[in-house]
């Protein structure tokens, strides 16, 4: 292995324990579910049932990271992570629903209060 490989890939077998112990077994997995999901209809009541389930969960992460903060963003404001969520959820309903528009414009917002308030 050449020197820059050596440096840019580190261990080599730490590398590949992560190939064949963590990406593998997921991948297995999602190439099964594409295999058995590309007959289900969208529509059905248990797709509309796990969609609201994960929803819900997701909705939930959410509302933890913003009542109960982890990491850095425990040093952020509490007016300021609201605003960017409010903000974020307006962009998203503005663009005809683009979660990717909400969450940059989100994302932007918390940067420029964090970079305004130093």
């Amino acid at each position: 292995m050449s020197e820059a490989l050596a440096q840019f890939a580190g261990d080599w077998h730490a590398l590949l324990v992560l190939l064949l112990a963590g990406f593998l077994p997921n991948e297995i997995w999602r190439m099964v579910g594409v295999w058995f999901g590309a007959g289900v209809d969208e529509g059905s009541e248990l797709l509309v049932w796990v969609r609201a389930v994960a929803t819900a969960i997701l909705a939930g992460v959410i509302a933890q990271i913003l009542i109960q903060p982890p990491g850095a963003l425990a040093g952020v404001p509490d007016w300021l992570r609201y605003a960017a969520v409010a903000g974020g959820c307006m962009v998203f309903l503005a663009t005809k629903r683009s979660i990717f528009a909400g969450v940059v414009s989100g994302e932007l917002l918390m940067l420029a209060g964090t970079w305004w308030l130093g």
